[in-house]
């Protein structure tokens, strides 16, 4: 450990512009990405899509845990019409911020263009949660309500049929889920299962009561589909003739009521609603082994008053909410760490190559105590830490 004084050998120049809040810059490369992040959004707003989406995307390498940077190359990608990345973004921005109500809408909006309307309208609803005045959000709910009654009623009578057949009694002993009253699946075959890329990708989400589960099989005949429900286990058979056998049988996070659980096949998908025997929420639809408290979902009282959307069936005007985005972008306020970001990236932009190279030298070399714009003076010697006054630089042993 020691505590030498380095100002002392450092020409004054050099600490020309020293960091009052270090602690609130933590490396160059911020500087960098708020820069990238700026360029990305005035792109965006000249509608030039393509660039934008490249320029998020170099932000997030160097800021990967940004949830406001995925959540905007979401919007990115929805623009160039890359709806199954805008889905994967989104979801990465809810993952590291649960509390973005712009991310919940790119990603009901992408659901919705990928017809996955069931998604789309729990995306919606949870970012209806956060943002209870923006009526957008109850308008695209209500579209994806009309979308859903849609799909239902372009069901066949044969797949109507299917539907009423659906629900299976647990009571009945010629059920053959294996042998699952003394074991669960073989876990190495599970193992393999695992490294295969499967046929089908599947979605769930969670209602009061339910799991509602979509498989996205798109043209699979309702004669083909075969689906049972046990205590704590679900078996999906998709047969095909000409076709390998799809089989998706997980052990369920929690249990299940089986003979209040259905299924009905869509031309696009496969929808499965679980009927959940405790009002919990369920954080994945595998069972794991690990100690978990699964969060209570509290439920509304019987009489309360059902939410209420616009009666309007007009489809949404896209144009009009991709003006409103591309306000929100150019309007959005900064302040704390981020108007501090906001500040040397300024500095940095507006300046030229040589202030740059200074600027990133001398914070890295300095561990984030001097920030220099001369590189005359920075480029021929190596820049020492210099601590603010009344604290010591300390050399940690490892």
């Amino acid at each position: 450990m020691y505590s030498p004084s380095l100002r002392r050998g450092i020409p004054g120049s050099v600490r020309d512009r020293t960091l009052s809040g270090a602690r609130s810059l933590a490396s160059s490369l911020t500087v960098m990405a708020t820069d990238l992040k700026k360029k990305a959004k005035d792109a965006f707003v000249d509608d030039n899509f393509e660039l934008a989406l490249d320029l998020y995307t170099q932000a997030l390498g160097l800021e990967p845990s940004n949830a406001d940077l995925f959540a905007d190359r979401a919007q990115a990608n929805l623009k160039v019409e890359n709806f199954t990345e805008a889905v994967a973004d989104a979801n990465k921005a809810i993952e590291l911020d649960p509390s973005i109500p712009k991310a919940y809408m790119r990603k009901g909006i992408a659901c919705m263009k990928l017809e996955e309307y069931q998604t789309a309208k729990a995306a919606l609803e949870a970012g209806l949660q956060l943002a209870s005045g923006d009526s957008r959000f109850t308008k695209l709910i209500k579209e994806c309500d009309d979308c859903i009654a849609e799909e239902a009623r372009g069901l066949s009578k044969e797949e109507t049929e299917n539907v009423s057949q659906s629900s299976f009694s647990a009571s009945n002993p010629t059920t053959n889920f294996g042998n699952t009253s003394n074991s669960t699946p073989d876990s190495s075959n599970q193992t393999k299962e695992a490294t295969k890329k499967p046929k089908y990708r599947y979605d769930f989400y969670n209602a009061a009561r339910d799991i509602v589960l979509t498989i996205f099989a798109k043209g699979v005949p309702a004669t083909g589909v075969s689906v049972e429900f046990g205590e704590q286990i679900l078996s999906v058979m998709i047969d095909i003739p000409g076709e390998e056998q799809y089989h998706f049988q997980p052990r369920l996070f929690a249990k299940i009521i089986p003979e209040k659980c259905s299924y009905q096949v869509l031309s696009t998908k496969i929808e499965i609603r679980l009927s959940k025997a405790e009002t919990i929420a369920w954080p994945s639809l595998d069972y794991s082994d690990k100690k978990t408290v699964p969060q209570k979902i509290n439920l509304p009282a019987s009489n309360s008053p059902r939410p209420s959307y616009p009666s309007s069936k007009s489809r949404t005007d896209w144009d009009k909410l991709e003006a409103q985005v591309k306000k929100e972008e150019k309007d959005e306020k900064l302040n704390g760490d981020a108007a501090l970001n906001k500040f040397f990236q300024d500095i940095y932009r507006d300046s030229d190559e040589d202030i740059r190279r200074a600027m990133s030298k001398s914070f890295v070399e300095s561990n984030g105590t001097v920030l220099s714009t001369n590189w005359k003076e920075v480029g021929s010697k190596k820049i020492e830490s210099t601590p603010p006054d009344g604290m010591q630089l300390k050399k940690w042993e490892y």
